[in-house]
């Protein structure tokens, strides 16, 4: 019933920079906070960003002064900014959005999942 499209993966090398889109449709009544993790071959997923509807953040360690998560409330699109790149970034980024479906639908939570976007940081 929410669907993600997300955006803006590639290639890219060390030092560089990318910008990753995730916009949400659906019946969406109103969401609570979106966010981003990947996943690295090999490697447990862990948390890039996350924001909520109020503008809170939360970036994992590692990422931590080089990402930026920012939303957009009214596109219900989320964005990560990601600047001085590094090979050990390389990962499947996934996008995930939790909130309410609209009345129409019933008004009950929902969380979704985005397919996820590669990233590859190389030389």
């Amino acid at each position: 019933q929410v669907q993600l499209m997300e955006s803006g993966g590639g290639l890219v090398q060390p030092g560089g920079s990318l910008r990753l889109s995730c916009a949400a449709s659906g019946n969406i009544g109103s969401i609570d906070n979106m966010g981003w993790y990947r996943q690295a071959p090999g490697k447990q997923r862990e948390l890039a960003a996350t924001i909520t509807s109020a503008g809170s953040t939360q970036y994992g360690d590692s990422v931590k002064g080089r990402f930026t998560i920012s939303m957009d409330s009214e596109k219900n699109t989320v964005y990560l900014q990601m600047n001085s790149l590094k090979p050990e970034d390389t990962a499947v980024y996934h996008c995930s959005v939790r909130g309410d479906l609209d009345s129409a639908s019933g008004s009950g939570p929902f969380f979704s999942w985005g397919h996820g976007t590669q990233v590859t940081v190389s030389s």
